[in-house]
């Protein structure tokens, strides 16, 4: 339909014609009340935003020497926040001497990364901070 005529036939009802898919070939266009539909669009656009999760940062803190059972509850946490979508920070601290052994840190955070490589990858390297080192990693399906 010629748009002088879609035109004509809206104003005639006494609504709007709206283009509803401007990149369809042709445009696609509708007879309806322009404030009407801005506010349908509103509507849509409030309720996907309400139903988006934002992505929350999960922090997880381990010393060195930590202990195998305490190792796996806190993979087992882990594996629960990037179920949910969330991203994990592995904060290492280090203390008194601890300092000295720094690349025993490193092997445990290299652990870590090696232990969630299927379900998660690292999105921030390991790095120190002051007595601590710092890796941040987030789900793969994300």
């Amino acid at each position: 339909m010629p748009i002088t005529a879609a035109l004509e036939a809206a104003a005639e009802v006494g609504l709007d014609l709206v283009e509803v898919a401007p990149m369809a070939e042709p445009p696609v266009c509708k007879i309806m009340d322009f404030g009407k539909f801005r506010f349908q669009e509103q509507k849509k656009k409030a309720e996907a935003r309400k139903n988006a999760k934002a992505v929350e940062i999960k922090e997880i803190k381990v010393r060195p020497n930590i202990d195998d059972h305490d190792y796996d509850v806190k993979m087992r946490a882990i594996h629960r926040f990037f179920e949910e979508g969330d991203k994990v920070k592995v904060t290492l601290r280090f203390r008194g001497r601890e300092l000295a052994h720094t690349h025993l840190g490193m092997e445990l955070l290299e652990r870590i990364r090696g232990e969630l490589d299927g379900i998660a990858k690292v999105e921030q390297e390991p790095r120190f901070e002051g007595r601590q080192v710092v890796m941040v990693m987030a789900p793969r399906n994300a």
